[in-house]
């Protein structure tokens, strides 16, 4: 429970606490006869704080879903992917890469192999640019590597 709904929580407390007192107050002034309406009011009162405190975490905890979902779901610090999903897709493009450069090869030749690998290397790299898109960017404007500080 963060600062924010903890105040609000003892807030309410306080409230529904007046409320009872109240309310005990009421019942002891007016007797029996109006016991049950004023157990009524009051257990309407409370079920109004509780909706009240439920309609707020939910409308947090949807605009925390958002956030992540504007956000693109990945945190950037740190990657969610599975070896699966990290290695997977270039152990499936060398899989089919082996049909298609027969393909390739016998309709037109060495050019045809060329022109297959080409695809087949240029569809893994933009998979990786797309999974890690800080690989293609430089790090550092006046470093040519990292090893140099």
């Amino acid at each position: 429970m963060t600062g924010m709904e903890a105040r609000d929580t003892q807030l309410g407390d306080t409230e529904l606490k007046k409320e009872l007192a109240a309310t005990l107050h009421a019942r002891r002034e007016l007797g029996d006869d109006y016991e049950s309406a004023l157990v009524d009011s009051f257990l309407e009162k409370v079920d109004q704080r509780i909706d009240s405190v439920v309609d707020r975490r939910v409308r947090r905890q949807v605009a925390e879903q958002q956030m992540v979902v504007a956000r693109g779901s990945r945190s950037p610090d740190k990657s969610s992917d599975t070896w699966g999903e990290r290695y997977g897709f270039g152990v499936v493009s060398l899989v089919v890469a082996i049909p298609l450069s027969g393909i390739g090869g016998g309709v037109a030749d060495l050019a045809g192999l060329f022109v297959t690998w080409a695809g087949i290397v240029g569809v893994n790299v933009a998979w990786a640019l797309r999974n890690s898109p800080t690989l293609g960017r430089r790090r550092g404007k006046d470093r040519d590597s990292d090893w140099e500080e």
